[in-house]
C-alpha cells in the first residue's frame, strides 16, 4: 500500500515561458474566435471606459448656473437651456445605459465564445495526452501509481481549463482596462493623472512583492492535491486489503500527514493570496482621499470651481477600474503558477519518450500449399506468416510454427539490478514450457521478454528464427495470447468483454471460446447471459468467473502461442480441473509457457525450467526432474515451498 511522500518540498514553476507558450499553442485551431474574443474585449473596455468618461458632462451640465451649458467633449449639445435640463439628464443616462448594454452584449459573446474554445482545447489536450499514454513503455506505469496518472487527466487539466477560460481573457481585459483608463486620465486631467501613476506603481510593488511569496506555495499547493488525489485513488480501489489486514489507522495517520501538507501549503498560499484583496483596497480609499483632496484644491483656484465636479467624479470612478483589474491580475496570476504547476506534470507525461519500435517484420494472414509455399492472403485463413522485407527491394514470408529461442539473455529492469542471468532456452513449435521456482526467480520476466514489454539489452530472443526485435511490437503481440495473474474486465457486457481479445469475432465465435475455457455455463446462468453489463471490474463475479473470462478472451484471439502467468491460481480445483480440458484443447499444436505455482499443473509439460535467482538451475520433464531429486523434487514433494 503506498504511503506518503516524504519528499514534500515546496517546488517552483520550472520553464515558466516555455510551458504557458506550449500551452497557449493548443489554442491555435480558434484563432479566428480568439480574435472575436479580443475585439469583444477592447470593445467592452472603451464602452466602460466612455461610460465613466460621460459622467463629467453630465454633472458639469446639470451643476452649471448659467443660461446655455457647454457639454465637454460631446460638441453636438450646446447651448442647452436650463428649463431642458430634465431631457438633458435622459439623454445623457439613456447614452450611458446604451453604452454598458453595449459592453454587457461584447461581455457575452466572448464568454459563450470561450466556453467552446476552452473546452474544445482541453478535450484535444486529454486525447493527445490518452494518445501518448497508449504509446507508452510499460516501465512507466510499472513506477507510476494510477493515482498519479488519473491526477494529470482530472486535477492538473481542469487548472489548465480554468487558465484558458478564465485567466487570458481577464489578464487581457485588465491590462487593455488600466491603458485605456490612464488614456482617458491624461485626456481629462493631467495633473490628477500624474498622481494616480505615483498611485499605480505603489500598487504594483505591493503586487509584486505579495506575488512572489505566493507562487512558490501554489505550485506546491497544486502538487499537494496531486499527492492527495493519488493517494485516495490507491485506498479507495484498495479498501479491501485495507480492511482485511486491519489497516485502517495507519491509512488514516498516512492520510492525515499528506493532508496536513496540504494544509500547510494552502494556507500560506491562500494567506498571501486573501492579502492582496483587502491591502489595495484600503490602498484605493486612501486614494480617493487623496484625488478628492486635491481635485477640491483645484477646484478652489479656478476660475470655475464647478467645472471640477465631473472631473473629480470621473476620477473617483477611474480608481475603482484601476484597483479592480490589479487584483483580478494579481488572482490570475496565482492562478497561471498553479496552471503552469498541471502543465508541466501533463507535458512531462506528454515527453515521456513513447514505446521504440523498430521493427519492420510483421504478421499476415497466409496460405501454405502442399510444397510448404507460403503466400499472403487478404482474408483470415486461420494461418499465419512473417512478412518480412529484405533491403533489396525482396520480400520473402516465413510460416508462423512458434518457435520462440532464448539465447544467453541477461537482463535487469534497473541497469544495476540484473533479474536474469544468461538465459538459455528453446520451445519447440506445439510444446508446453513450463517455469517454476520462488517469487522473484524471474519467471514474469521472462514473458514480459517475449512480448517486448522490455528490451533485451545482452543476448537475442528468436521467433521462428527471427530475431523479436526485428518483429513490429503489434504484430508480435497479436501473435500472443496472454492469461495474466490479475485479470481486469472492462465495463460493457460479457460478450464485449471476450470479444477484446479479436474484436472482428462473431457472437458464435465468442461463445465458442467460452465453451473451450468452460465459462459457457455460468455466463448462461447470469441473468442476460452473454448481455449481462460487467462495471467496476466485475465486481459482480467471482474471482474464478473473472478468469474464465479472462481465458475465454485469449481463446476467441486464436493465437499461435500462448502465454498464462498463473493462469488457474484463483480458481478452485474443481474449477481447475474444468478448464484444463479446455485449456488443453485451446493448447494443442500452440507453443504454450506456463508459470504456475500449483506444481500438478505442469506435470504434462515437455519441458519445466527450475529457475532461483535469475538462473535456469534444472530442465527437463516431470520424470527427468523428479529423478534428479533436486529443487524441483524437492518442491514437489514438499520438502520445500514455493513462496
Amino acid at each position: 500500500m503506498p504511503g506518503p511522500n516524504k519528499n514534500m518540498g515546496t517546488p517552483r514553476p520550472t520553464n515558466l515561458k516555455h510551458n504557458v507558450g506550449r500551452l497557449i499553442g493548443y489554442l491555435k485551431p480558434y484563432r479566428g474566435r480568439m480574435v472575436v474574443v479580443f475585439v469583444c474585449i477592447l470593445l467592452q473596455c472603451a464602452c466602460n471606459i466612455l461610460a465613466t468618461s460621460m459622467l463629467t458632462p453630465l454633472l458639469n451640465g446639470l451643476s452649471a448656473k448659467d443660461a446655455t451649458v457647454t457639454l465637454t467633449g460631446i460638441a453636438a449639445l450646446d447651448n442647452l437651456a436650463l428649463t431642458d435640463k430634465t431631457a438633458y439628464l435622459f439623454t445623457m443616462v439613456g447614452m450611458i445605459a446604451g453604452i454598458y448594454l453595449l459592453s454587457l452584449s461584447a461581455n457575452y459573446i466572448l464568454n459563450r465564445i470561450m466556453v467552446g474554445v476552452s473546452t474544445g482545447t482541453i478535450k484535444r489536450l486529454r486525447t493527445d495526452l490518452f494518445e501518448h499514454m497508449q504509446r507508452l513503455p510499460i516501465k512507466v506505469f510499472d513506477n507510476t501509481t494510477h493515482g498519479e496518472l488519473m491526477t494529470r487527466y482530472t486535477n492538473d487539466v481542469d487548472m489548465m481549463n480554468e487558465f484558458i477560460a478564465r485567466c487570458i481573457p481577464q489578464m487581457v481585459n485588465s491590462l487593455v482596462t488600466i491603458l485605456g483608463v490612464f488614456t482617458a486620465m491624461f485626456i481629462l486631467n493631467w495633473a490628477l493623472a500624474l498622481i494616480m501613476v505615483g498611485m499605480l506603481a505603489i500598487m504594483l510593488v505591493i503586487v509584486k512583492v505579495i506575488g512572489g511569496k505566493s507562487k512558490n506555495n501554489f505550485v506546491a499547493q497544486q502538487n499537494a492535491v496531486g499527492k492527495l488525489n493519488g493517494y485516495l485513488e490507491e485506498l479507495t480501489e484498495g479498501q479491501k486489503v485495507v480492511k482485511a489486514f486491519n489497516h485502517e489507522e495507519i491509512a488514516v495517520a498516512e492520510f492525515d500527514e499528506i493532508n496536513k501538507h496540504w494544509q500547510l501549503v494552502s494556507g500560506k498560499a491562500n494567506s498571501y493570496a486573501n492579502m492582496m484583496g483587502p491591502i489595495l483596497n484600503n490602498l484605493s480609499h486612501f486614494f480617493y482621499a487623496g484625488i478628492s483632496i486635491v481635485g477640491a484644491i483645484m477646484a478652489v483656484n479656478a476660475e470655475n470651481p464647478l467645472s471640477y465636479v465631473g472631473i473629480i467624479a470621473a476620477f473617483l470612478l477611474y480608481i475603482r477600474n484601476v484597483t479592480m483589474p490589479i487584483q483580478q491580475i494579481s488572482q490570475q496570476i496565482n492562478l497561471l503558477f498553479m496552471a503552469v504547476a498541471g502543465a508541466e506534470r501533463v507535458f512531462s507525461l506528454m515527453d515521456t519518450p513513447v514505446e521504440v519500435d523498430d521493427g519492420y517484420v510483421t504478421l499476415v494472414n497466409a496460405v501454405i500449399d502442399e510444397k510448404g509455399n507460403v503466400t499472403e492472403s487478404a482474408t483470415r485463413t486461420g494461418r499465419w506468416a512473417w512478412k518480412h522485407p529484405h533491403h533489396d527491394g525482396t520480400v520473402t514470408y516465413t510460416e508462423l510454427k512458434g518457435d520462440v529461442r532464448f539465447e544467453d539473455v541477461t537482463f535487469g529492469y534497473e541497469p544495476d539490478k540484473t533479474v536474469l542471468h544468461d538465459i538459455t532456452l528453446y520451445a519447440k513449435p506445439g510444446q508446453k514450457i513450463a517455469f517454476v521456482g520462488s517469487t522473484g526467480a524471474g519467471k514474469t520476466t521472462i514473458t514480459n521478454l517475449i512480448n517486448r514489454f522490455y528490451d533485451v539489452p545482452d543476448g537475442k530472443i528468436r521467433y521462428d528464427g527471427i530475431n523479436i526485435n526485428k518483429i513490429k511490437k503489434a504484430d508480435l503481440r497479436r501473435s500472443l495470447g496472454m492469461v495474466l495473474q490479475d485479470t481486469h474486465l472492462f465495463t460493457g457486457t460479457v460478450m464485449d468483454n471476450i470479444r477484446y481479445g479479436r474484436l472482428d469475432a462473431t457472437d458464435e465465435e465468442c461463445i465458442a471460446a467460452a465453451k473451450t475455457a468452460n465459462a459457457h455455463q455460468f455466463i448462461m446462468h447470469l441473468p442476460e447471459g452473454y448481455q449481462t453489463m460487467l462495471t467496476r471490474d466485475g465486481e459482480n463475479l467471482s474471482q474464478g468467473q473473472r478468469q474464465l473470462l479472462s481465458i475465454a478472451r485469449a481463446a476467441v484471439a486464436d493465437p499461435p502461442v500462448l502465454i498464462l502467468d498463473e493462469a488457474t491460481s484463483s480458481i478452485d480445483t474443481r474449477t481447475e480441473w474444468l478448464i484444463e480440458k479446455g485449456m488443453d484443447a485451446l493448447m494443442e499444436g500452440r507453443t504454450t509457457f506456463v508459470i504456475a505455482h500449483r506444481l500438478s499443473t505442469v506435470r504434462n509439460s515437455n519441458a519445466i525450467m527450475v529457475l532461483e535467482h535469475g538462473r535456469i538451475i534444472e530442465r527437463g520433464d516431470h520424470d527427468d526432474l523428479i529423478a534428479q531429486k533436486g529443487k524441483y523434487y524437492q518442491l514437489y514433494t514438499g520438502m520445500f515451498e514455493l513462496s
